[in-house]
């Protein structure tokens, strides 16, 4: 039992499991109008309707993708037991970080591709 109360498997599986989530839930209901409370919302999602509908979409396929590379680096602070908590902790924090941060450049980066700066 004691395998599994790394603070990395357990901060990073959650997280994980939460990104996989919210991204099959928006790939299976997707907003379908511009709003302010569920979805990916950005000022440059929320400019066309075409431009919102995209970056649902899109946003979730990555946000599968990221959730699931949150699991596995989740995993594999299973195999680093001989490293500390705090370190572990702080090394999860760094990778959500990071992913969220791809998350959101990557989609605005596909955004103004596909439709400009209005």
């Amino acid at each position: 039992m004691q395998f599994f109360l790394s603070a990395g498997f357990i901060i990073l599986g959650l997280c994980g499991l939460i990104f996989l989530f919210a991204g099959i839930v928006q790939i299976k209901f997707p907003p379908k109008k511009i709003n302010s409370l569920y979805g990916y919302r950005t000022s440059s999602s929320m400019r066309s309707k075409e431009a919102w509908d995209f970056a649902q979409k899109y946003s979730a396929k990555v946000s599968i993708w990221v959730g699931g590379i949150m699991i596995i680096f989740g995993l594999i602070f299973l195999l680093l037991q001989n490293v500390s908590n705090d370190y572990q902790v702080w090394l999860s924090l760094l990778i959500i970080f990071t992913l969220v941060a791809f998350l959101i450049i990557s989609t605005e980066i596909k955004l103004k591709r596909k439709f400009g700066k209005k």
